[in-house]
């Protein structure tokens, strides 16, 4: 089975969706019959190709990037239009089963494009914000953005979901959608269980973007009144992002600077430390899909405080393993915090049901979704027959295939039959 990935994600650029495919990637390495080429965007300048490990190669295409953690529109359109024709031309000389896109933009766009042109089947993963009214600052974009996202999920052959939360808002946004729910996972060997003091001030870790969706100014107002209580707290931010110099200054303007740590940007390899000097963690985020961080910290055996958002449901039972409160609601965020400092017995006990909870939600498990959604797929496409080798014969390709595909758009899940050609792909965009 050969499957096209599209990501604009991967470590050590983006965030969670990046994380996600790398994990699976480690697991999908195992399986001996199939074989992945992954087109993500490089760190530096030039194109690059990585042999990640025997049966899966990913091709990295420049977008001049600015920023580790977060893509530019300028960024996103440049990724879509150095690997649509690198693609295409791996797709030419060895076709795949199909495609597997990590987010509606832009790879999705990607996919659908090779679906127009080649028949190419693909399943789109949604990322948070793809999904119209997921994050506020996008709320200027989503009316242009909307009908070209919801195109891209009505042509694909599976849409997923990370919870039930976030199918719920896909469907709000177009009710014909059915997405199927694989949630995320966690690899809990490799975090050590926390050891929370039962005294001293409370240590609490947020590990997410510095952004206003994910609402640490919350966070900061929250220790403003921790602080008026006299109860000791600290709390330490793990990420950056453009919403970090006004943080900044939120903490001076209430006179908590002292009590917070700005950490930055932590190598994936060195996370699990972070979380293992913390006591809590907390989340205020306005959305979410299914946070990898809270993942980690439930593995890393720490209690939870989080916004009622997505995920929350499968990741949280209250009381047990975490507390739960509303977007922006500083008062209630504030409670739960005094009353974990003050019972720290009990918070023992939600760290500990945190890490049984983490237990039961292995990549392994779901990687095993994926590959028998995979299956499915793979049973359902007849690839096309394809004789051109190389980035030169690309145009040529893609014309012979709009020839073949005439007016019927549905022949496009259908098209041509035959053998792979045992041919060396060439890749444009230098790679």
């Amino acid at each position: 089975m050969r499957i096209l990935m599209l990501n604009n994600e991967f470590p050590p650029l983006g965030g969670g969706t990046g994380t996600v495919n790398q994990a699976l990637l480690q697991r999908f390495a195992c399986v001996v019959d199939l074989e992945i080429d992954l087109f993500t965007a490089a760190l530096g300048g030039k194109p690059e190709r990585e042999q990640f490990s025997e049966r899966i190669q990913i091709y990295k295409v420049p977008v001049n990037n600015r920023d580790l953690h977060h893509s530019s529109n300028r960024e996103l359109l440049t990724y879509a239009a150095g690997v649509l024709p690198a693609a295409l031309a791996r797709q030419c000389a060895l076709p795949y089963d199909f495609c597997f896109a990590w987010s509606a933009v832009p790879a999705g766009g990607v996919a659908l494009a090779l679906r127009s042109l080649t028949g190419l089947p693909y399943l789109v993963r949604v990322c948070g914000p793809d999904i119209p009214g997921f994050e506020e600052r996008y709320d200027w974009l989503y009316p242009v953005l909307a009908p070209f996202i919801r195109a891209v999920w009505q042509h694909a052959r599976l849409v997923v979901a990370k919870c039930d939360g976030e199918a719920a808002m896909i469907r709000r946004v177009d009710p014909s959608i059915t997405p199927a729910i694989v949630p995320n996972g966690v690899d809990v060997a490799a975090f050590r269980v926390a050891k929370p003091r039962l005294r001293g001030p409370l240590r609490i870790i947020c590990v997410a973007r510095l952004i206003e969706r994910k609402g640490q100014r919350h966070l900061i107002a929250a220790l403003r009144r921790l602080r008026d209580a006299g109860v000791a707290a600290a709390v330490e931010f793990v990420g950056t992002g453009d919403a970090e110099r006004m943080y900044r200054a939120e903490a001076e303007r209430l006179d908590v600077a002292d009590l917070v740590t700005f950490t930055g940007y932590v190598p994936r390899e060195r996370i699990a430390e972070r979380y293992a000097n913390a006591d809590v963690f907390v989340l205020p985020s306005y959305n979410e899909g299914m946070s990898v961080a809270t993942l980690e910290a439930m593995a890393a055996g720490l209690p939870l405080v989080v916004t009622r958002t997505g995920g929350t449901v499968e990741l949280v039972q209250e009381g047990e393993n975490g507390l739960t409160f509303a977007w922006s609601d500083v008062e209630t965020l504030t409670q739960h915090l005094a009353y974990l400092a003050a019972n720290r017995e009990h918070l023992l006990r939600m760290g500990a049901a945190s890490r049984r909870r983490a237990e039961q939600m292995s990549w392994e498990a779901v990687a095993q979704q994926y590959l028998n959604m995979f299956e499915q797929l793979a049973r359902e496409t007849v690839r096309p027959k394809f004789y051109a080798v190389g980035a030169a014969n690309v145009l040529q390709c893609s014309q012979t295939l709009s020839v073949r595909r005439g007016n019927d758009d549905d022949a496009c899940d259908r098209t041509g039959g035959g053998p792979d050609q045992a041919a060396a792909a060439g890749v444009s965009a230098g790679l």
